[in-house]
């Protein structure tokens, strides 16, 4: 008898354990499908306890987030609004921004490196230039002729019909390199923005190639674009390049940073950049660096109880232009608080720049005088 109880003793034991073993399996089993499944949450019952009580368990199950892209369960798609999203971010390719003057011609071979050397394959467009359309304009292309290069092609029309033109534009289509000659800036925009060119010289960069200007190849640079400032200051679109930016050219050496600092009083979440004479701001993705003689300023607007930030990156430098860009948002909440305000002077500096001065850019004087010497010079 006892044997007897102690086998049906053994057997309920048994039974239990089955019984415990075959609950944990089924709730992790479920637990699976429910995080495969991703129906966001449900309630499984938990392992009996002491007492013989139930204890709710809850179980969240959620889906991966890819990018600033989240898709939760049950729902669509959408943007992460947590962080800012900042569309100032530099694009594919590679820039070489030049203030005019004449250039070193380390800045030229720089601007060849990036387009592939030995195997480049360049376009200058010299549509920018009041010798654009006569024969003195090789005078501009003497740097270019003398280099070894894959190809080199000539771009010029005063037609934006033309500039539509897939023939016009053939030399664009695989060109590792676009560079623009000094003159006047509006001529460019006039003629080629938001044209089929255009958007073969994006392609360019899309292609992570190079385009570089310098002096009104600068000026387009940015998404605003500095016209004239004789006899008003006036701006307008440029081809944006260099998004989150206003460039400026010329800037030390024709004391320009106060009609800068007017324009960012317009913009304050755009970064001002001064580019000397004689030098290049090189973009490489992220990165800011500079080469050449002189300097590039980076520009902020004057707001209440802060005086304008010019300050100066020298030669070898290297900056983040993200953090250019974080900086002049950070500065922006002031300036709205007092939009309806009138602006106030530009005030001096101590950095070497006179802000008093306002000079005529270079689509302004007589065409006669647009021109320098030294026009066999890679910055002409």
């Amino acid at each position: 008898m006892d044997a007897v109880n102690g086998s049906r003793g053994y057997a309920s034991l048994a039974s239990h354990i089955r019984c415990a073993w075959s609950f944990r399996l089924c709730r992790s089993v479920l637990m699976i499908l429910a995080i495969l499944a991703g129906h966001g949450r449900f309630i499984v019952a938990g392992e009996p306890g002491a007492g013989d009580s139930s204890e709710a368990v809850e179980v969240t199950a959620q889906k991966p987030t890819i990018g600033d892209v989240h898709a939760p369960a049950g729902g669509s798609a959408q943007l992460d609004t947590a962080q800012p999203i900042d569309t100032a971010q530099p694009r594919p390719g590679k820039l070489v921004i030049c203030g005019g003057g004449a250039l070193p011609d380390e800045l030229g071979r720089r601007f060849i490196e990036l387009a592939g050397g030995d195997a480049a394959k360049l376009v200058i467009i010299t549509t920018a230039s009041v010798l654009a359309d006569t024969d003195r304009v090789e005078t501009k292309l003497a740097f270019w002729r003398r280099q070894q290069l894959a190809e080199l092609a000539v771009m010029h029309t005063r037609s934006r019909e033309t500039a539509n033109q897939p023939e016009f534009v053939k030399p664009l289509e695989d060109a590792t390199g676009v560079w623009f000659i000094g003159g006047n800036q509006n001529w460019l925009t006039e003629t080629y923005l938001g044209t089929l060119a255009e958007r073969e010289i994006r392609g360019v960069l899309e292609r992570d190639g190079v385009v570089g200007g310098t002096s009104a190849g600068a000026a387009i640079m940015s998404p605003i674009m500095i016209r004239r400032d004789k006899p008003e200051l006036e701006e307008g679109p440029g081809f944006g390049f260099l998004p989150g930016t206003v460039v400026d050219q010329h800037f030390i050496k024709r004391n320009r940073q106060s009609r800068l600092l007017r324009v960012l009083d317009s913009h304050p979440d755009l970064v001002g950049l001064g580019i000397d004479e004689g030098t290049a701001l090189v973009v490489e993705g992220p990165n800011l660096s500079v080469l050449g003689e002189s300097q590039v300023m980076v520009c902020s607007p004057n707001v209440p109880d802060q005086p304008p930030q010019v300050r100066p990156l020298k030669a070898g430098v290297q900056v983040d232009l993200a953090r250019l860009r974080s900086d002049a948002l950070a500065r922006r909440p002031v300036v709205e608080q007092v939009a309806e305000s009138p602006a106030s002077k530009p005030a001096e500096d101590n950095s070497g720049v006179s802000a008093a001065a306002v000079s005529v850019g270079p689509d302004d004087r007589p065409a006669s005088s647009r021109e320098s010497n030294g026009e066999d010079k890679l910055g002409q």
